[in-house]
């Protein structure tokens, strides 16, 4: 019979509770994963129980209350609070989105929080996003142009620029390509939806002159092929974007170019 076994410090404990002062009328509790690799132990699940009627109505607002008032060592990376930088992406009642943008009342019972799945953790809600980020470098992500800059800007119609919409608007936040088991299971390989949807971007750009040079980059079994379109990316983008579409488009540029 095999016999399989977690491996060094994966199995998550029970950590511990933090309770509302006395007389508290609007609790909720929140479950937050805690780990630091550099202590050696395994990662546990801290509860935290605060009132609702002194916080912010988002979940980013409770963990700031709780990082301020309650424990200070709690980790986890946040900006700009507008759903625009995408620095606080993580795992809230099972699903990956922003916490800037998930309410508190749209969560049931007790909030489950966790970092973005299938990373290696930093510490606590943060995940190392070094390889995807190399990945993203690898689409070489800016324009790229050969003929001669223009004396003002390069010109694009109204109907040119409309086919970046959906595009555009992504922010990095990696929700889609932590939540694609494509992604969990070649990842080393495969660029994954949020990379691939701004490859996208760049091949729909019409004033990118690299359209062959970029389509050869991504012609490979794995950097662009292993999508299966399971359309948990398009499920979870907290942006309302629709990776697997843009994935697909690039699959059509290269049937058509054959």
């Amino acid at each position: 019979m095999a016999e399989f076994r977690l491996p060094k410090n994966s199995k998550v404990g029970t950590g511990k509770t933090h309770k509302a002062p006395a007389g508290t009328k609007k609790v909720r509790s929140f479950k937050i994963y805690r780990y630091d690799p550099d202590s050696g132990e395994n990662p546990r699940m801290d509860t935290y129980e605060i009132d609702l009627a002194e916080c912010g109505p988002m979940v980013l607002d409770a963990l700031i209350k709780i990082k301020n008032e309650i424990d200070t060592g709690l980790t986890f990376r946040r900006s700009c609070r507008e759903g625009v930088c995408g620095s606080c992406s993580m795992n809230i009642g099972g699903a990956n989105t922003l916490a800037c943008l998930k309410a508190i009342d749209d969560v049931p019972g007790e909030i489950a929080i966790y970092p973005l799945p299938h990373l290696p953790v930093v510490k606590d809600l943060v995940g190392d996003l070094t390889h995807i980020y190399a990945q993203y470098q690898s689409i070489q992500p800016w324009l790229q142009t050969e003929t001669p800059a223009p004396d003002r800007e390069r010109l694009q119609s109204e109907a040119e620029r409309a086919k970046l919409d959906g595009l555009w608007e992504c922010i990095l936040c990696f929700c889609c390509t932590t939540a694609c088991p494509s992604y969990w299971w070649q990842g080393e390989r495969y660029l994954g939806p949020a990379v691939l949807l701004q490859a996208a971007r760049w091949l729909e750009d019409s004033r990118d002159e690299k359209t062959g040079e970029r389509l050869d980059q991504l012609e490979d079994p794995f950097k662009l092929y292993r999508c299966h379109t399971i359309m948990n990316c398009t499920n979870t983008c907290p942006k309302g974007l629709n990776p697997a579409k843009a994935i697909g488009d690039i699959k059509q540029k290269m049937v058509e170019r054959r």
